[in-house]
């Protein structure tokens, strides 16, 4: 919805909320959907990824995952992964995805994510690398809901050479109106939201190898130009790499053989970033 997105009644209500804490949450959404956009377009481009699970997209918003990737290489596959029906109804609709590339939709949570990656295996090939999108999803996962053995689970599962790319919610730069507004959209939305340090959002990685800059300010992960971007954004930002095997390198990187060839969080990405 800060996106420009219409949403709907329950995420309409929490967007209203939060931003009479926190105005700045608009200006995040546009932060985070800009870091999309970076970290899908330096995997396809400088890491060779051809294989993107993106879960909890979110209804549809410009600059998809598919358009972006499939903009660097065409037959880049994407696969989206949501659990809140009416999404995935928009998503198949405005999300085609264009050949030789392939584009698809799957109605699954992402608690589950043995469930996801059954299903995800009938589209990807999970023998070769793939890039898992967990864009400003996490923080709607709460503590007893393990989010790191959630991303433990998606990664230990995938080749080595594969990335997982995460935004998630902060407190770290606003403590008071983040609070505020994190309660707010509690009280409207049951399933809740959880604001973490960047100690803490770092450790829901694990030991998978971080790319540089590393956990960082949503805006500060290798930003388009060198200026530092003046409207605030309380999110951190990551990527990071399950190892490869001594001598290799990602798939697609020229002049190198591959060694391994190669939904809906509670609310919206585009009402919750």
């Amino acid at each position: 919805m800060w996106l420009g997105g219409n949403g709907f009644g329950a995420d309409r209500l929490a967007a209203q909320q939060v931003a009479r804490f926190r105005p700045e949450v608009i200006a995040a959404a546009r932060a985070n959907r800009a870091f999309l956009a970076r970290v899908v377009r330096y995997l396809a481009a400088e890491r060779g990824i051809r294989q993107f699970l993106d879960i909890g997209p979110g209804l549809p918003a410009p600059g998809n995952t598919h358009q972006i990737a499939q903009a660097v290489d065409p037959r880049c596959r994407v696969l989206y992964v949501d659990n809140d029906p009416l999404v995935l109804t928009q998503a198949r609709v405005l999300m085609p995805g264009d050949p030789p590339g392939a584009c698809a939709c799957l109605e699954a949570d992402l608690r589950d994510p043995q469930a996801i990656l059954k299903q995800a295996g009938k589209m990807l090939d999970l023998t070769r690398p793939v890039a898992v999108l967990l864009v400003a999803l996490l923080h709607f996962i709460r503590d007893d809901d393990d989010p790191a053995g959630i991303v433990q689970a998606l990664m230990g599962a995938l080749v080595p050479g594969s990335f997982v790319a995460i935004s998630h919610l902060t407190a770290d730069f606003a403590p008071g109106p983040v609070t505020f507004a994190v309660a707010a959209y509690n009280r409207v939305v049951p399933a809740g939201i959880t604001a973490r340090s960047q100690a803490q959002v770092t450790a829901l990685l694990g030991g998978l190898s971080l790319v540089p800059p590393g956990v960082v300010p949503v805006a500060e992960w290798r930003p388009s130009t060198p200026w530092p971007q003046p409207e605030a954004a309380d999110l951190y930002a990551g990527l990071a790499m399950a190892a490869l095997p001594r001598r290799t390198r990602p798939s697609g990187v020229p002049g190198h053989a591959s060694r391994h060839p190669g939904m809906q969080s509670p609310v919206s990405r585009a009402t919750a970033a």
